[in-house]
């Protein structure tokens, strides 16, 4: 096991009925800015269960933050906080509101251009304002951790500082009941793939990190067709979300080496094309694995026989069983695995990876040798 330092303050509050708590989790002279997507909060009814929960706080709302929230947004949410003197933020929302807050609360502060805190990846936040989360959408795991993704143009970077930690998350599974198929899906993928960056790497003896990461996507190859199926069946959303939480909070990767080349990738495609996150995940990583099946053979082996029960016969035909088993699962949720699906096609290839290294990402994966012409390989593999 590697050395390493595991830090989390996020309070998680689980649990149907726990959006009540937020009287006691938000100070009581606080001025509020909730912060919101589309308008599923407002007509599902959990905004104004937010606002009862707030009581006779100060609170003034901000609508329209996008699935990858665009940086020119998020600026004039910035605006709206100092005009009405907000002090604290709370994110009602999927992974991508949450992230937003994340930039607006340390934005807040920068006396520099706050994009630089999206060039600098983070390194130049000393401040953020104090927010907490109410989770309508398992995904991300932004709900508990320090890290965020932020739009500008064909620009989706990111950054990560301990600044932004939420104070504290509701996680109430009833709120991801009427989530339509397409989100609830891509949740399962977007949970199974950050597991999967930071297991399916290289052994570092850490049996604790990997029997964690084991049981983390068993869990979702169990109850992720379950949603799809039944939305509202309490207990397979309850292991989704918390599942989803876990999968990105610094635990599973606390000690072990991580990757993250899939979704350095996948962040080009989206900013290029515009699919949802988790679909470009769901086509590149079987074809990343498949590409770099020599560097993570022993890992592949591992998953082969802890995840998918795969312990007999040859060790080349083990690989391929699993790495199929993993496209398999993805299209079993409805979820397309080939760039061809999206009617992109192999002429992106180019301008893809002339992103990748505008963006600097040249040395990608856990032993920094995804250089741009195997990122080309894997790319030109996910047309299959």
């Amino acid at each position: 096991m590697l050395n390493f330092d595991f830090y989390n303050p996020t309070h998680i509050a689980f649990g149907a009925g726990k959006v009540a708590e937020l009287d006691k989790l938000v100070p009581k002279d606080a001025r509020v800015l909730i912060l919101l997507g589309g308008s599923s909060a407002r007509k599902n009814g959990t905004l104004a269960e937010v606002l009862a929960a707030l009581g006779s706080r100060a609170v003034k709302e901000f609508e329209g933050i996008e699935p990858n929230p665009q940086y020119d947004t998020l600026m004039r949410a910035v605006a709206l906080i100092k005009t009405e003197n907000i002090d604290y933020l709370l994110a009602v929302g999927g992974g991508s509101v949450i992230d937003a807050t994340k930039f607006i609360a340390a934005a807040v502060y920068q006396t520099e251009d706050p994009w630089n805190i999206l060039l600098k990846h983070g390194t130049n936040i000393s401040k953020a304002m104090p927010y907490g989360t109410v989770l309508t959408l398992p995904a991300t795991g932004s709900e508990m951790n320090d890290g965020a993704v932020i739009s500008r143009g064909l620009d989706k970077l990111f950054f990560t500082h301990p600044e932004v930690f939420p104070q504290f998350s509701v996680l109430d599974p009833t709120k991801s009941y009427t989530l339509p198929p397409r989100q609830l899906a891509n949740g399962v993928v977007d949970a199974f793939t950050h597991i999967m960056e930071q297991y399916l790497t290289y052994p570092v003896d850490a049996q604790v990190q990997d029997r964690f990461a084991e049981g983390l996507l068993a869990t979702l190859i169990d109850v992720g067709p379950k949603v799809l199926a039944n939305p509202q069946d309490y207990n397979a959303q309850a292991n989704l979300m918390w599942t989803a939480t876990l999968a990105l909070n610094g635990l599973i990767g606390s000690g072990v080496p991580s990757d993250w080349a899939t979704h350095m990738l996948g962040h080009e495609i989206t900013a290029a094309h515009g699919l949802d996150h988790a679909q470009t995940l769901a086509i590149i990583l079987p074809n990343m694995l498949e590409i770099r099946r020599e560097s993570k053979r022993a890992k592949l082996l591992q998953y082969a026989a802890k995840v998918w029960n795969m312990t007999e016969g040859d060790e080349d035909a083990r690989i391929s069983a699993a790495i199929k088993n993993t496209r398999a699962f993805f299209e079993s949720l409805g979820v397309k695995t080939s760039l061809s699906d999206y009617q992109i096609s192999k002429d992106a290839i180019d301008h893809l990876i002339a992103q990748l290294e505008a963006h600097g990402m040249v040395a990608l994966g856990e032993h920094n040798d995804v250089g741009l012409d195997l990122s080309k390989k894997v790319l030109e593999a996910s047309f299959n």
